[in-house]
């Protein structure tokens, strides 16, 4: 399980996360939303150490993260999956080099290696790419491969930043599929970030609102499409501004 704990962050001089809390429970994906630039990337990497809270604190599996030393550390990533935004492919590895990076950094032997790349790429409908560098496949297929590098580590969590940012409707389906998937054959835990609230409809157990700083709302995917609270609808709904319901809420309207 991962819970956040009045989570404090900013960066020079301006607070993003003011008092963050939000508990993930083992098996479910939880979808993280938000207006850009409410830090809901930097709640993501507080989970692996990248980031450290000015004030409270993040559990994974009982352990807070960043109390851990540098072994502790490593052991918390290994079972950690980090899907980057734009993949972050290495340019001069090809498909099966990039996905075995870390499964060499693990010390497994080349023959599981390559029997974990195999059934990676098979999850992510991949086979036949192995010997192709990123820059000869489209921005989905990249994503995919980085899913596929994810997985391969056979992680007991999954992070997915911005999973689908730059895609056409037809890829972002797939993707979205693509996630549920690996769910449902991995029993992984997943936290995805995202803007896109038919991905977030489709793939998550439950979505949480990232609004001001702080969990605006959280609720299974019904619950919020049924909410009451203004600045929730307003976003969901895709209309322009919260500050009306902001305005509803103190009475102002």
């Amino acid at each position: 399980m991962i819970v956040f704990r009045d989570v404090e962050k900013g960066f020079s001089g301006k607070e993003i996360l003011k008092g963050f809390s939000l508990e993930v429970r083992d098996g479910e994906t939880m979808a993280i939303i938000g207006y850009s630039g409410t830090g809901k990337s930097v709640a993501l990497k507080h989970i692996v150490g990248l980031l450290a809270p000015f004030k409270g604190e993040v559990e994974v599996d009982g352990e807070i993260v960043h109390k851990l030393d540098r072994k502790g550390l490593r052991a918390l990533r290994s079972k950690i999956g980090y899907v980057f935004q734009f993949a972050a492919l290495f340019d001069s590895m090809t498909v099966e080099e990039n996905i075995a990076l870390g499964l060499q950094r693990q010390g497994l032997p080349a023959a599981k290696i390559a029997e974990r790349i195999e059934e990676s790429l098979l999850l992510v409908d991949l086979v036949g790419t192995e010997k192709r560098y990123p820059i000869q496949l489209s921005g989905g297929m990249r994503k995919r491969v980085g899913i596929a590098r994810a997985i391969a580590l056979r992680p007991k969590y999954i992070l997915y930043d911005e999973p689908t940012t730059g895609l056409d409707p037809v890829t972002t389906a797939m993707m979205d599929l693509l996630m549920v998937r690996v769910k449902e054959k991995l029993g992984v835990t997943g936290i995805a970030v995202t803007h896109n609230m038919k991905s977030a409809f489709t793939i998550a157990d439950r979505i949480a609102m990232l609004y001001d700083g702080k969990v605006r709302q959280v609720g299974t995917v019904e619950e919020i499409q049924k909410t009451h609270d203004h600045v929730v609808r307003q976003f969901i709904e895709g209309r322009p501004e919260a500050a009306a319901a902001e305005a509803a809420d103190a009475g102002l309207q």
